[in-house]
């Protein structure tokens, strides 16, 4: 399992797609749920400059139940979008009051249990399947303290999710303005 992070915009994906390119078939895990023009027109083009030749499934939860045999390549992007879809599962709506009692504790051991069940199953798939696995999160931590609590919340919880997948892969790289500089493994 191989491990992508950087800034927005660094290159992540684009380098974390280069990592599969030869590969004969490969699953493309997107996490992203759309939910606004901006975001639909984002995930579009995202769409469009993936290889075509690629699978793809749009899910944040319970990858490993949706794994079909065969695939010589997993990606899963992004594991940021990951975990605020995971954050915000059932919420019906984003107003500032809905955050106020929010048990961030316990979202965030929910949030831990779903991404130690995708790594096992990933895990399990690659080892079964000879597949390789990239996984394309964000670097969080680097930028400013967030002004509100639900920010620092997000940000803290990203970043243990980032600690734990970085201890599991085997590789690990740190995108910066399109440079891969591997900082795990040989």
């Amino acid at each position: 399992m191989i491990l992508v992070t950087g800034g927005a915009r660094s290159g992540k994906s684009s380098f974390g797609e280069s990592i599969l390119k030869d590969e004969d078939r490969v699953l493309y895990i997107a996490t992203s749920i759309p939910k606004d023009e901006e975001m639909i027109e984002r995930v579009k083009k995202h769409r469009e400059t993936r290889n075509q030749k690629w699978d793809t499934l749009e899910s944040y939860k319970n990858l490993g139940e949706q794994l079909k045999e065969g695939y010589t390549g997993i990606i899963v992007d992004c594991i940021t979008i990951m975990v605020t879809n995971l954050l915000f599962h059932g919420m019906e709506s984003f107003e500032e009051e809905d955050f106020k009692n929010m048990n961030f504790r316990k979202k965030e051991e929910e949030i831990i249990k779903e991404i130690s069940l995708m790594v096992k199953s990933l895990k399990d798939y690659a080892l079964k399947n000879s597949t390789r696995i990239v996984l394309i999160t964000n670097e969080v931590g680097a930028g400013l303290v967030p002004e509100y609590k639900l920010g620092r919340e997000f940000r803290d919880i990203a970043g243990r999710v980032n600690q734990y997948l970085a201890k599991e892969a085997k590789e690990v790289y740190f995108v910066v303005s399109g440079i891969p500089m591997k900082i795990k493994g040989e």
